[in-house]
């Protein structure tokens, strides 16, 4: 089920950024085989989990996949992964582009084979560019792109990354882009391609769209980064009782807000009068709005707002999100009993098709190799070539 229903996908991902692109291959139709070293992907590792190579990271990135476990160093591993690849619509892989041409699994080697096969790279950096060889992790490439020096100049006392790994969330999305615009350039023209998706540009875009600013222009007229998003008075308010979230932002907003707290006159003021005015003040006015907040309870403030249409949210911890009303009521995260770790809580495909709807119900998180050997079957490896194959994949 799913847009991406019969198309199939051979995964030499590891981590987050790749095995995240093709989880979502997965939940919106694709079948994916994740090819494993013979140690297994890292995040098998970061625990918590209940078994040895569940970790729990790992359960929600490769929840619909199949893993087989190839040495691909050894002849057998060489033989079945190129007998894989003739199998496959796309083949994606984070493993350095050089690395993957000493063994034979470049896109010129590739092509030769399988001439209509979608071959995507998640490299770190463009590979025609000066730091094409250079390692890439999110903390690296939050720090190349300016995350941790945002964070400072919101008013953090040193530089620190994001808590999120959004640079390989980032170029994972970017990446199931990449894969299903290829799938369509290809159903148009009949013809497969390369694609390379480098994490420090595609975070790099993310960024600079928020915070180039003044540096848009040349010469510059001014600093960069997007004032708003940067002032150390944004952050949720303090009430009464605890905390609040909410977003006065256009003219609108900021009229019912004086008519809801009953000064309707203080939207007159300089500061707040028209949305350029609230821009070149914000700090102002952010402060401001923090003294007001502290008048009410959350729940007041959350009873008004939703009265007068004003945005607002709770400021939920970790273990609110999954309790979220909203989130119960999509059914978004849901109750699954998976073979090995018992139950365990999973997410859906958070959108919703009208006319190829997403099964929910994945096949479990695999464990390292459990498909090796019916993969390959279905190649038509017989039993003592199977053994072979997992005999060299040893490790």
């Amino acid at each position: 089920m799913g847009p991406l229903a019969g198309v199939r996908v051979l995964d030499l991902t590891s981590v987050i950024l790749g095995p995240f692109a093709t989880h979502i291959l997965a939940t919106i139709g694709a079948e994916v085989i994740k090819v494993e070293t013979p140690e297994g992907d890292n995040m098998r590792d970061v625990g918590p989990m209940k078994h040895q190579k569940m970790g729990h990271i790992f359960l929600h990135l490769n929840r619909g996949k199949k893993s087989i476990v190839l040495d691909l160093k050894s002849a057998e591993g060489k033989k079945a992964i190129l007998a894989l690849v003739k199998t496959v619509d796309v083949f994606i892989s984070n493993i350095r582009l050089q690395a993957l041409e000493r063994l034979g699994l470049g896109y010129e080697d590739l092509r030769q084979i399988h001439p209509k096969l979608i071959y995507v790279s998640c490299s770190g950096f463009g590979q025609d560019g000066l730091n094409a060889q250079k390692p890439a992790y999110d903390d690296l490439i939050q720090a190349a792109v300016g995350l941790p020096w945002l964070m400072q100049e919101y008013g953090i006392e040193e530089p620190r990354y994001v808590p999120t790994t959004i640079g390989d969330r980032v170029t994972g999305l970017y990446s199931v882009n990449a894969v299903t615009a290829a799938l369509y350039a290809r159903e148009k023209t009949g013809q497969g391609q390369q694609v390379i998706v480098p994490m420090f540009e595609a975070l790099t875009q993310f960024v600079l769209g928020d915070h180039m600013a003044g540096e848009t222009y040349v010469p510059s007229i001014g600093k960069a980064g997007y004032q708003r998003l940067i002032s150390p008075h944004r952050k949720p308010y303090a009430t009464k009782d605890g905390y609040i979230s909410t977003l006065i932002y256009n003219d609108k907003h900021w009229k019912s807000f004086f008519e809801a707290i009953e000064q309707p006159q203080r939207y007159q003021e300089t500061i707040f009068c028209t949305h350029a005015n609230r821009a070149a003040n914000i700090d102002q006015v952010y402060s401001e709005l923090a003294i007001l907040m502290k008048a009410k309870t959350t729940q007041e403030w959350r009873t008004l707002f939703d009265q007068f249409d004003i945005p607002n949210q709770t400021v939920n911890s970790i273990h609110d999100l999954i309790h979220d009303e909203h989130l119960k009521s999509k059914d978004f995260i849901f109750e699954e009993q998976h073979p090995t770790e018992g139950l365990i809580r999973v997410m859906k495909d958070p959108v919703d098709w009208s006319a190829t709807p997403t099964s929910q119900q994945l096949s479990p998180t695999p464990t390292l190799g459990q498909h090796t050997a019916e993969v390959l079957r279905s190649l038509g490896y017989l039993d003592d070539e199977i053994q072979a194959v997992l005999k060299a994949g040893k490790p």
